[in-house]
């Protein structure tokens, strides 16, 4: 998995991380060349932060928790870092909750932005369901992967302090919206920021400029 490092102005590593996941067909790079790296730094806050190489493989052969486990959160931990924020952007936003839904006492907090967290088919049965609240797996049939994040995320009513702080963006036009606004329904409304757009950069860059505005990346957020 390539990495790349951008570290904080203080002499030593900050003890607060934030690891950014990219979407699909994606690069760790896209986020310095979209100015998502210069973003944190204007807000003065000192936090290191990485950008992961993840790759679709990661995700095809269920590998992504580990991985990211191995060669970024642990490697950090052991270098000094001691709140773990993570950013994921389209299906990147997967891959932060899937290694938060393993490992949910080492993450902080979680910034989303547009997050994949289903297929259409299991989220249109959550539609239909009225909402993640009423939602149950299908009697009988051993739950899917995807079926065990849902039932995780079914355990985060608004505010609920023993849980990483999830911030969540998307844009209004978005084709994948639906999805975002269950997501959100489990979410503290200022929390949450959508604004006009769809699954694209432009949009993205809106609703990061806001979500790093709200975030205090070196406090803790819950007990």
């Amino acid at each position: 998995m390539e990495i790349i490092q951008d570290r904080a102005a203080s002499s030593g590593s900050a003890q607060s991380l934030l690891v950014l996941l990219p979407g699909a067909y994606m690069r760790a790079q896209d986020f310095v060349s979209h100015g998502f790296v210069d973003a944190v730094r204007r807000t003065g806050q000192p936090i290191d932060i990485i950008a992961a190489d993840t790759g679709m493989e990661c995700y095809l052969d269920g590998s992504i928790v580990e991985r990211l486990h191995a060669e970024v959160v642990a490697p950090n931990l052991s270098a000094g870092a001691r709140r773990i924020w993570l950013a994921g952007l389209s299906l990147g936003g997967l891959g932060a909750l899937l290694y938060t839904q393993a490992y949910p006492d080492l993450v902080e907090g979680l910034l989303l932005i547009s997050p994949f967290i289903g297929t259409r088919g299991a989220v249109a049965e959550i539609v239909k369901a009225g909402g993640f609240g009423n939602w149950q797996p299908p009697a009988g049939d051993p739950a899917t992967g995807e079926q065990r994040l849902f039932q995780w995320l079914k355990t985060y009513p608004a505010g609920a302090p023993a849980l990483p702080h999830i911030y969540l963006g998307y844009g209004s036009n978005d084709r994948f919206a639906a999805s975002y606004r269950l997501l959100a329904e489990l979410l503290a409304v200022e929390d949450v920021v959508a604004t006009s757009g769809g699954h694209d950069w432009e949009t993205w860059k809106v609703l990061w400029a806001q979500l790093v505005s709200k975030t205090q990346f070196a406090a803790k957020t819950r007990p």
